[in-house]
């Protein structure tokens, strides 16, 4: 879908709207846009909703999981979470979203007119449940709001709905989607980029996959009582759970099985050289990588949005500055070897004797992301505040040709909102929550596919027995390699629970060895040489464990700056609507 921005009047309000090239308007003077003489025809209801694409996430560093724990430098952004330090009064939430999804769906009840406006009807519907789904996440239960307020409705001072409350209307609206909207197949080539049936699947299965978590492992600690703090449990159900996570296992079978959607898997092409899962990332045009592939030749893509060298470029130093945005100590160790097994299970880990021993027999999406080819560089640079301050490097959406091809802001390759990739491990996991188990055979129709493209052996029962593994763990292992950076880490965070254990250790870079572990870094006397310059290192080292044993690595960012606690699984309120609405509560703690 190439896009055209414009602007439109719509009863006093402005509105930002991006429509196709080939359905671009005209417009009259913007005083004659009201809502007497608008709504009247099927491209109205079309224009104004493609205004709603404007809510979709985009090429922004603050949606890359920056200051998470598998991100050793947080570029400025993230450190709010990722080290705790989030402030009463720093926050703020925006409905404007949301109202224009009630504007249209107001106007589609008056609707006399000849033509079919159910796709866009349906629009409304699943962007207002992926506004509620972003204000969730964020903040638990908010004011629910289902219909177009004036300056004095009552509802403008109604209390916070309860978590459970807004999942319910999420779920609702995204039902209402799924029912109206098209399926892929029939989404013509000049409207690419609108949400599709599969789509609004796939997010009410990311939706289901996400409470039916969050409620197992964090449980109601966040909610409060709705009558002193936080939004209260107004419609919590214990058997919500196991519904949820049954449903979502539905939903992505029936993607899975009916989509049309495949993995962007190019490796059988020797030009590629194994590196499908970097180039993913860049594709533009034919130019994009050496197999000359170009955006039709992507259809892993589910929900994403649309970019356009000539029409919309990303506009941020893509590639630039994804090279300064170091991956961590855990993300290196977390990607498994060729044999399917973690490092410190496999034999065929190598350790860290030298700057590309850890990088040897490992999984292809480990040195794509980093390196943006299969092998690792022969040297490395730890030198505090240059590029490489962990030791690794990251390539994840830096773009093939850059300097020549393509500089930074220009860079235009679509962002992904969620893939079939994730498709696949929402199934998986949601399968292992609800049952305790996989099978095999469900293995090798998700994650495995996956794995085919890392280059590494199948996840199987076997393997996980034989080896003293946790299925569910190695697929959370699969879930936080395979969508490394892709703005999905906290999330997981949050609804495994785990968000202190896993941000308040500190940021750690490359192995540096000691006494008794010669590296790279070192002479034969134990000496530091001069790729390795410690005094740069404002923290210093920390002995960890790694799948070689304890070693000292390098303290990109220390623990001693990291107080994440219990409150901030959820933001707090913002103060600013606290003090428009006296009926709202604070969520517990803050």
């Amino acid at each position: 879908m190439k896009t055209i921005i414009k602007h439109i009047i719509i009863g006093g309000m402005v509105l930002s709207t991006f429509s196709c090239q080939k359905n671009f308007v005209d417009l009259k003077p913007n005083a004659q846009f009201t809502d007497a003489v608008y709504f009247k025809t099927p491209k109205d209801f079309k224009d104004y909703a493609t205004g709603f694409y404007g809510q979709l996430p985009g090429w922004s560093f603050g949606s890359m999981d920056n200051g998470s724990d598998l991100s050793a430098n947080g570029n400025g952004t993230g450190n709010d979470l990722g080290m705790g330090t989030i402030a009463v009064g720093s926050t703020s939430w925006n409905y404007s979203g949301i109202r224009t999804c009630n504007t249209l769906l107001d106007k589609a009840a008056a609707y006399k007119g000849a033509g079919d406006i159910s796709q866009y009807v349906s629009e409304a519907y699943f962007f207002r449940a992926f506004a509620y789904f972003n204000l969730l996440k964020t903040f638990g239960g908010v004011p629910l709001v289902t219909k177009v307020l004036g300056v004095d409705s009552p509802e403008l001072f109604d209390k916070r709905a309860s978590r459970y409350q807004i999942v319910a209307q999420i779920l609702s609206d995204l039902d209402q989607a799924i029912a109206g909207l098209p399926t892929e197949q029939n989404i013509g080539a000049a409207d690419k980029g609108r949400v599709s049936k599969w789509a609004a699947m796939a997010v009410k299965a990311q939706v289901e996959l996400y409470e039916a978590t969050w409620e197992k492992y964090v449980g109601q600690s966040a909610d409060g009582d709705g009558t002193a703090v936080g939004a209260g449990t107004a419609g919590y159900d214990a058997a919500n759970g196991a519904k949820y996570l049954s449903d979502a296992v539905s939903l992505c079978q029936q993607i899975m099985n009916n989509g049309g959607y495949a993995i962007w898997n190019k490796n059988a092409d020797a030009k590629m050289t194994n590196s499908s899962s970097w180039y993913l990332f860049n594709l533009e045009d034919e130019g994009s990588n050496p197999g000359a592939y170009n955006k039709q030749s992507n259809n892993e893509f589910i929900l994403y949005t649309v970019y356009d060298y000539t029409l919309r470029q990303s506009g941020i130093n893509i590639s630039w500055t994804s090279w300064q945005l170091y991956p961590s100590r855990k993300f290196v160790d977390m990607a498994v070897c060729t044999d399917g097994l973690p490092p410190a299970k496999s034999p065929l880990f190598q350790g860290y004797h030298t700057t590309t021993s850890e990088f040897q027999n490992r999984d292809l999406r480990l040195l794509t992301y980093l390196y943006g080819a299969p092998t690792a560089p022969a040297a490395v640079t730890l030198d505090y505040g240059s590029l490489g301050a962990s030791g690794y490097g990251n390539s994840k959406y830096a773009v093939y040709g850059y300097g020549t091809r393509r500089i930074d802001r220009t860079e235009s390759a679509n962002w992904p909102v969620i893939r079939l990739a994730e498709v696949y491990l929402t199934y998986a996991e949601a399968l292992v929550e609800l049952n305790g188990a996989i099978s095999d055979a469900q293995l090798d129709a998700s994650v495995n596919i996956l794995r085919d493209r890392g280059g590494v052996a199948h996840l199987s029962n076997s393997l996980v027995a034989a080896n003293g593994l946790d299925m569910k763990e190695e697929i959370r292992r699969e879930r936080a390699v395979e969508l490394y950076r892709e703005g999905k880490r906290f999330d997981d965070l949050k609804r495994w629970g785990i968000l202190e254990a896993a941000l308040n250790p500190s940021r750690l870079g490359r192995v540096v060895g000691d006494g008794s572990y010669v590296t790279p870094f070192k002479d034969a006397n134990g000496n530091a040489t001069t790729s390795y310059k410690p005094s740069s290192y404002v923290f210093g080292e920390e002995s960890v464990a790694t799948p070689a044993g304890n070693l000292k690595c390098v303290v990109v960012s220390s623990s001693q700056n990291n107080s994440v606690a219990k409150k901030h699984y959820l933001y707090p309120v913002p103060t600013s609507q606290i003090i428009l609405n006296k009926n709202l509560l604070q969520n517990p703690g803050y």
